[in-house]
């Protein structure tokens, strides 16, 4: 077997593989005479088949297994020989002459194919020890896990049916038919919900009309869809809601106490304020280590500039592009309303894409050299949680996980690169910051304050995961929890 390199130039190769025709022939006679004795072929008795009658019969056959054998097997051969490691699966291409491939076939013409392919570049690691970090604490107040009780609370609030008029604060029951043009439209009907009137569950003026009405009112309201609302065919429009009120109910008193712990399966108010404020702890923690990876990640940025695969940058690419647009098609925003326009928005991806592919061969190798590995009790809790998001369709992703190649990279890729940070920051400096609640979430509030186009990229992945990410969102519908159109769009629906 010939191997002979045709391309060199910067990342990409490109390898000729030549096997002659003799050994192509010499591999076929000695399945042929490994079968010999197993076929049964009429006129003939057992194991006394002529090499030639054999040939005639399967050596096509053969020499095909033979070829498919050899693209299977040899790629990852030859790569090992040449201390080189593809990104991407390797292209191999071979002749397309139906004439020239019956040649192959029958041993006549040499097996010839060849290898495309980037390596990945050798990255010569460097010292992390002036990687300087600071770790942002914040403190956590006893009146904001109050606060947030009372949030918590309000779900397990009693009401109590009154007589008169609804005020705000008060919980409404309604059914209600909405009409664009006096025509009704899907999702806009409801029986028996209940609004908690100023609780801003629905779009601005629908609340606020409600507010004086009593049980057995019937009342016709007018209101405008916000020109942002999810729902296209109703974005900006005017509709009307035909209100019939069964009853106003006043709320009850919210105190923190057992019985409130035990309304929410608690075995008291301590254990809640302990849960709760554990939970912010988590909240708080999962920024501050955010923060901090993201100045590990800058400081490597700058320390490491070299090539990066195209095929992985595209494939990056591609996936944050893909986020990109469903945010600006989820906001009904444009990329003027963004002050740039596509081809610059491309452009800055484009160099985010690199920089993530870089970090991740640094990640990737920094891993290595430091015997990071992902354990197969992590990547089944990371099944198991894929699995709780998405309720009642655990066969399909359970048999998607054990069919698709390459799927369970994209769960370890994310621990892989945890591990990572987790290894780095026992060896970069970090000083500890106590810092106040405002100044540990500013970053974020930022963040979260911008357009959807700057804020589109999806997580950085670790390195060597070759898997892209499809998502197929379906379109939002019109309305509130079940069905009715007036809810209006509000952050919890969404999760980034």
């Amino acid at each position: 077997m010939q191997v002979i390199e045709t391309l060199a130039e910067g990342l990409k190769r490109e390898i000729k593989v030549v096997i002659p025709a003799k050994d192509m022939e010499v591999r076929m006679n000695e399945r042929l005479a490994e079968v010999k004795d197993k076929v049964r072929i009429n006129g003939f008795r057992p194991g006394k088949v002529p090499v030639s009658h054999l040939k005639k019969v399967y050596g096509k056959s053969i020499m095909a297994d033979l070829v498919n054998e050899i693209v299977r097997d040899q790629p990852p051969a030859i790569l090992t020989e040449r201390g080189e490691k593809s990104a991407t699966q390797p292209e191999i291409a071979m002749t397309e002459d139906q004439a020239e491939a019956e040649k192959i076939l029958a041993a006549e013409a040499d097996f010839e194919f060849t290898l495309s392919y980037e390596v990945i570049p050798a990255i010569e690691l460097k010292s992390v020890k002036g990687i300087k970090v600071t770790r942002e604490v914040a403190e956590i107040a006893e009146d904001e896990v109050t606060e947030q009780i009372l949030k918590i609370a309000e779900s397990a609030r009693s009401y109590e049916t009154k007589k008169g008029k609804a005020a705000d604060g008060d919980r409404v029951t309604i059914d209600y038919l909405g009409k664009v043009d006096g025509v009704a439209f899907d999702g806009g009907k409801d029986e028996d919900s209940q609004l908690v009137l100023g609780s801003n569950r629905f779009i601005p003026g629908f609340e606020e009309q409600l507010v004086g009405v009593k049980a057995g009112d019937e009342k016709v309201i007018t209101v405008t869809f916000p020109a942002d609302y999810p729902a296209k065919n109703l974005a900006g429009k005017e509709a009307t809601f035909d209100i019939n009120v069964k009853e106003v109910a006043a709320p009850g008193e919210i105190e923190i106490n057992d019985e409130l712990a035990s309304k929410l399966g608690l075995e008291s108010a301590d254990r809640l304020k302990e849960i709760v404020r554990g939970q912010i702890e988590s909240q708080y923690g999962s920024v501050t280590r955010q923060k901090v990876k993201r100045q590990i990640l800058d400081q490597l940025d700058e320390m490491y500039q070299f090539d990066t695969p195209q095929k992985l940058v595209e494939a990056e690419f591609a996936s944050i592009w893909r986020q990109v647009e469903t945010d600006l098609s989820e906001s009904g925003k444009t990329f003027e309303d963004e002050d740039t326009t596509e081809e610059k928005a491309r452009e800055e991806y484009r160099k985010l894409a690199e920089r993530r592919v870089r970090l991740g061969l640094v990640l990737s190798e920094i891993g290595e050299k430091a015997g990071v590995e992902v354990s197969e009790d992590e990547l089944q809790r990371a099944l198991y949680a894929q699995l709780q998001q998405f309720p009642g369709q655990e066969k399909e992703i359970l048999e998607f996980f054990r069919k698709t190649p390459g799927a369970s990279a994209n769960l370890r890729a994310p621990i892989f690169e945890e591990k990572v940070i987790d290894h780095l920051l026992t060896e970069v400096d970090v000083t500890d910051k106590t810092v106040s609640k405002e100044a540990l979430l500013a970053d974020d509030e930022e963040e979260e304050g911008k357009p959807a186009a700057k804020k589109a990229a999806p997580k950085k992945k670790a390195a060597k995961a070759e898997a892209t990410e499809a998502a197929a969102e379906g379109e939002e519908a019109a309305a509130p929890k079940k069905k009715a159109a007036p809810k209006k769009k509000a952050a919890e629906d969404s999760a980034e």
